[in-house]
């Protein structure tokens, strides 16, 4: 029997799967799977028998970011590394990254910036931190990585339980929630504590990032970004004064609930504005 083109054309788009990359299923499975096992051989697994399809590591180049590039690239050095570039990075932050993609022979950097119209619209003064960090960090994080990880079938974050309550009960593998497209969102960490990580680094002779020695635990964007106590939550300073303890990238998708910058409060249109409190730029490290 001969079909015409578009009757082969339509049986090809019935057979193409749309379903979600991953179900809850699949993350409870992989769990049970690798429940006791050590993470290296976690993820030599992984990613040799390629178990999680197309992968990125998603790193904010942060306090802890050189323990989980190095496992990784020591097992696939080309994975790639997913970097939010947001433009308000410190620049000890930069020269770290540059210092670490050297250092672990990672071949698949990719800086990810926020879309220049969407800035100009809705941040033209660069300013939106100062009194709406959810609208910054959705223009200038959330939505940058959503774009990138549309391409990818699934993630490693670098969250541990120890850092705030919000994350002491993760699994290793859960499904992002960001989307609808089922992508596995995989924390090798999680159960890592931070003397763990410490005897990790100091094995591997990895280099710390600047800011970790001048009292910074947790280091995200430098506005909103401060020194932390002794004794305190590692992440409580970020986004101090705030009642908001993640960046968005980790949380189920929401709309943008700021306006453009010229919809901001009066007063607040030119000028530097600066929470109470808000710290200085740290010294660069010399």
């Amino acid at each position: 029997m001969f079909r015409t083109e578009a009757e082969n054309e339509d049986r090809i788009r019935d057979r193409i799967d749309t379903s979600a990359r991953f179900t809850e299923a699949d993350a409870v499975r992989l769990n049970r799977l690798f429940r006791g096992t050590d993470t290296s051989e976690m993820l030599e697994t992984l990613l040799k028998e390629r178990m999680a399809g197309d992968v990125g590591i998603v790193s904010s180049f942060g306090a802890e970011s050189a323990v989980l590039l190095h496992l990784v690239a020591s097992v696939d050095p080309s994975v790639p590394v997913l970097f939010l570039e947001t433009g308000k990075h410190f620049p000890e932050t930069l020269a770290y990254r540059d210092t670490l993609i050297t250092r672990l022979g990672l071949t698949n950097l990719i800086n990810l910036v926020p879309d220049e119209a969407e800035i100009a619209k809705k941040d033209e003064n660069g300013l939106r931190w100062s009194w709406d960090p959810d609208g910054c960090c959705e223009i200038r994080k959330v939505k940058p990585l959503a774009k990138a990880l549309a391409h990818y079938d699934a993630s490693f974050t670098g969250r541990k339980s120890f850092q705030n309550s919000t994350r002491s009960h993760l699994p290793r593998f859960e499904i992002d929630t960001t989307d609808a497209q089922g992508r596995l969102k995989i924390n090798p960490l999680i159960d890592w504590s931070a003397e763990r990580l410490a005897a990790y680094i100091a094995e591997h002779e990895l280099p710390a990032h600047p800011l970790v020695a001048e009292g910074y635990p947790s280091i995200g964007c430098m506005p909103c970004t401060s020194k932390v106590a002794p004794g305190e939550d590692p992440r409580s300073g970020r986004w101090k004064g705030w009642d908001k303890t993640e960046c968005g990238i980790h949380v189920p998708g929401s709309e943008d609930k700021g306006g453009p910058a010229s919809e901001l409060p009066p007063g607040l249109r030119s000028g530097v504005l600066r929470r109470p409190g808000l710290p200085s730029k740290p010294t660069p490290s010399g």
